[in-house]
């Protein structure tokens, strides 16, 4: 018998647009995952509305995003993609979830102190229990696996925390998720502070998966370097320099060593143009393909649909599940 493949799922908020730090640290590794995993794509709209939303906007890049995904070479066959507030059991679950969740656990988060410092006017309980509905989203689908950054990996822990409280009490009801790291371009930092992550809340620093190639241009002509010459690689002394030498690796596929020698010699003028237009031909065939997508509302209403009917399916047989376990009873 051929043994299940491993499950991962991943999602990204349509808070902004996708940045190239979105597409070297997750997106791209999900194009190499899909033929290896069994891969659900979720576009997390709910985790989006922690903070007030422009709801035009919200529906406008939920659908970009969608386009997005497809055009970076995300197969709607090969993987289910779906919007999140089209499968209400993650709702559901959420609400189980956080009867089993501590208070104080929610409150360590290191990301919810961030964005309640960041939005003092706005502390919502939605915010406070997001990690909450983080938990439902990957419990649902039984996930082996959880690609996320660094800044995420607080939230796969009290996951597997929230899960195996729950298995201890009702027997297995969870697969307790790993969080996959990718190794190449996980971190990529912004143009303009290399000390902080490229972020579309920092949108001089930050270039967008839909920039036009003059705006990707100007961008990296204006990246923050240091008073040496030197093209090295030194993350401590030279953030600015190694970060573009990251981004210039991951757009072209040549290793750091390749890299500083191919610019040894050469001024930053010369590096930061270079690295610009490796990243214009890498982003150029997706953007174009994702404003074709975009034209074609039907062909993306029917991704959407059958990858939402396909996530009900799997998400459905986990509620029931939990459901029972708690004492509901069956509906």
């Amino acid at each position: 018998m051929e043994a299940r493949k491993k499950r991962i799922f991943s999602g990204i908020q349509p808070s902004g647009d996708l940045t190239l730090g979105s597409y070297m640290g997750a997106i791209r590794n999900w194009v190499a995952l899909q033929d290896e995993y069994d891969c659900l794509y979720c576009i997390v709209d709910m985790h989006a509305i922690t903070v007030r939303q422009v709801p035009a906007d919200l529906r406008r890049r939920t659908l970009e995003q969608l386009a997005q995904y497809i055009a970076c070479g995300l197969d709607p066959q090969k993987n289910i993609m779906f919007i999140q507030s089209h499968v209400p059991q993650h709702a559901e679950l959420s609400w189980v979830l956080g009867c089993y969740t501590q208070f104080g656990e929610l409150s360590r988060m290191t990301q919810f102190k961030d964005k309640a410092q960041k939005h003092a006017d706005n502390i919502t309980a939605g915010l406070f229990t997001y990690p909450v509905l983080m938990a439902a989203d990957i419990l649902l689908y039984q996930a082996d696996l959880v690609p996320v950054g660094q800044d995420q990996k607080q939230h796969v822990e009290l996951c597997r925390d929230i899960a195996g409280r729950f298995n201890g009490v009702y027997s297995d009801t969870f697969t307790l998720p790993e969080p996959y790291i990718p190794k190449m371009g996980a971190r990529i930092m912004s143009l303009g502070n290399p000390a902080n992550k490229m972020s579309k809340s920092d949108p001089d620093g930050c270039v967008f998966m839909m920039d036009e190639p003059e705006v990707i241009a100007r961008k990296f002509k204006r990246a923050v370097t240091d008073c040496d010459t030197a093209v090295r690689y030194d993350m401590e002394n030279k953030p600015g320099v190694s970060n573009l030498l990251t981004i210039y690796c991951a757009a072209t596929g040549k290793d750091l060593a390749a890299a500083e020698a191919e610019f040894a010699g050469r001024g930053y003028g010369d590096f930061k143009a270079a690295v610009g237009e490796a990243v214009i031909e890498q982003m150029r065939p997706i953007r174009e393909e994702a404003r074709r997508l975009l034209g074609d509302k039907a062909y993306l209403e029917g991704v959407y649909r059958e990858g939402a009917q396909r996530a009900q399916a799997l998400a459905e047989r986990t509620l029931r599940k939990v459901y029972k376990k708690v004492g509901f009873v069956a509906r």
